[in-house]
């Protein structure tokens, strides 16, 4: 199915690498460019973009259909081992903004980063030591363990790998590009089920 987007389209192109690890999401300007240089190995997906460009002196204008996955030219080293960089919005995103200790879903606003193991106990600022609070329970379960504060955790934190990673950072992904990504998700990513 192809269809034509306006310039200001949230929605971007999966780059891979040649063994098919994520490397970038792209815009669509980024992907042609990508396209055009004949830098393009293979693809994946049912859908497309369709770029319009300029008229050139026969009249003629120039287009390109772009698939939602292209695999280029790059580095072949499998990337997934590093840990990625911990920010907020990707925690709530991991945790899909439920507090993980009375359940509820919030609003990124009403959302705090709690560390399972306080900081002021040794805790470290570690993905597996950091779960979405809402500020009621997070002011509750204060530097208290989740055992000791009678709080227990609905979900074991994790550090995302790659694939998660890249469904984490875009809120606009594609039903082929989720189902690329969801490929590589971890038993801990598969049940909490992006929304």
């Amino acid at each position: 199915m192809n269809s034509q987007n306006s310039m200001a389209s949230p929605v971007r192109i999966l780059r891979l690498n040649p063994a098919g690890f994520p490397l970038a999401w792209l815009t669509k300007e980024e992907a042609a460019t990508v396209w055009a240089k004949g830098h393009v190995l293979w693809v994946l997906g049912d859908k497309s973009f369709e770029i319009v460009g300029g008229v050139n002196r026969n009249g003629q204008r120039s287009r390109i259909t772009l698939p939602l996955i292209i695999a280029s030219v790059g580095e072949v080293r499998r990337q997934h081992q590093h840990t990625p960089l911990i920010s907020n919005r990707l925690l709530f995103r991991r945790d899909r903004n439920i507090c993980l200790y009375c359940g509820i879903k919030y609003a990124d606003a009403a959302l705090t980063r709690d560390h399972v193991v306080a900081r002021s106990r040794g805790g470290r600022d570690a993905w597996t030591n950091l779960a979405t609070a809402c500020r009621r329970c997070n002011q509750r379960k204060g530097c208290r363990t989740p055992e000791e504060a009678g709080m227990p955790l609905l979900a074991v934190p994790f550090a995302p790998n790659r694939m998660e990673m890249f469904a984490l950072s875009n809120r606009y992904i594609l039903a082929d590009q989720m189902a690329y990504l969801e490929s590589g998700f971890s038993q801990h990513m598969r049940s909490l089920r992006l929304n």
